[in-house]
C-alpha cells in the first residue's frame, strides 16, 4: 500500500506565484515536487488554502481558520503516514495584532488536536512534521501586500517563529524542518515562493521524509 502524506498549509503549500498572481503548475509546487521525488511508493495530497490561519477567523477574507477544518481534513485523507503542516504567515498579519508566542500558542493548540486525533482515533499511526515558514523578505515594505501585513512588523514575527516551532516539535515528537534556511521569499511580493525555491522545499521535505523511514 503506498505511503499517504497529507500537506497542511496556506498559499506557500497551495502554490501561489508570486509573479503572475495565480497558481503555479504541478511540477512547481513543493508537495507535488516532493511526490515525484518520492516515487510511486508515496501519494501526496495538496491541502493547501489560501489565506489559511492556524485558529484565527478572518471575516475580511472568509473562512480560512485552520483549527477548524484540519479535523474534518485529517478524516477525510485517513488512514495517513505523515501529516505535514506549514502555518503562520497569514497570522503574522497587521489585523490580528499577534505577538510570536501568540501564533507559537495557536499551533500548540492545533498540535494538541491532531495529536489527540493521532492517538485515540489512529492508534498513532502517522508522524507529524511541523515546518516553520519561510521568512517575510525585506521587501514587504515596498510590495502590495505590505499594508496587509503590517510591513516591517510581520518580518520581524516571521523571523521569530521558528524557534518557537522547534521547541513544540520537541514537546509533541514532531519532526521539524525550518523552512527559512533553505528558502526565501520572492522579492516580487515578499512573502509567496517562486518556483525555483517551491522546487528547493520540495526537495528538502522529501529527503526528510526518506530519512525519517
Amino acid at each position: 500500500m503506498k505511503k499517504r502524506i497529507l500537506c497542511f498549509g496556506d498559499s506557500l503549500t497551495w502554490g501561489y506565484d508570486p509573479d503572475k498572481r495565480t497558481r503555479l503548475p504541478e511540477d512547481s509546487r513543493w508537495p507535488m515536487v516532493m511526490q515525484k521525488l518520492l516515487g510511486d511508493d508515496y501519494f501526496v495530497i495538496e491541502e493547501g488554502q489560501n489565506g489559511r490561519t492556524i485558529a484565527t477567523e478572518d471575516p475580511a477574507e472568509g473562512e480560512k481558520n485552520g483549527l477548524k477544518y484540519i479535523g474534518p481534513c485529517l478524516e477525510s485523507h485517513n488512514p495517513l503516514d505523515y501529516v505535514i503542516i506549514m502555518l503562520g504567515s497569514n497570522d503574522c498579519k497587521r489585523k490580528f495584532s499577534y505577538s510570536s508566542m501568540d501564533i507559537a500558542g495557536e499551533m500548540q493548540i492545533m498540535l494538541e488536536k491532531v495529536s489527540a486525533y493521532n492517538r485515540f482515533r489512529c492508534s498513532d499511526s502517522f508522524k507529524v512534521l511541523l515546518i516553520s515558514p519561510p521568512h517575510v523578505a525585506e521587501s514587504i515594505k515596498d510590495s502590495w501586500l505590505g499594508d496587509s501585513f503590517g510591513f516591517e512588523n510581520s518580518r520581524k514575527l516571521s523571523m521569530e517563529l521558528a524557534g518557537w516551532y522547534k521547541q513544540l516539535s520537541e514537546m509533541y515528537g514532531c519532526g521539524f524542518i525550518d523552512a527559512s534556511e533553505h528558502v526565501k521569499a520572492s522579492d516580487s511580493d515578499g512573502c509567496h515562493l517562486d518556483a525555483e525555491n517551491q522546487r528547493i522545499l520540495g526537495k528538502v521535505v522529501a529527503e526528510y521524509i526518506k530519512s525519517a523511514e
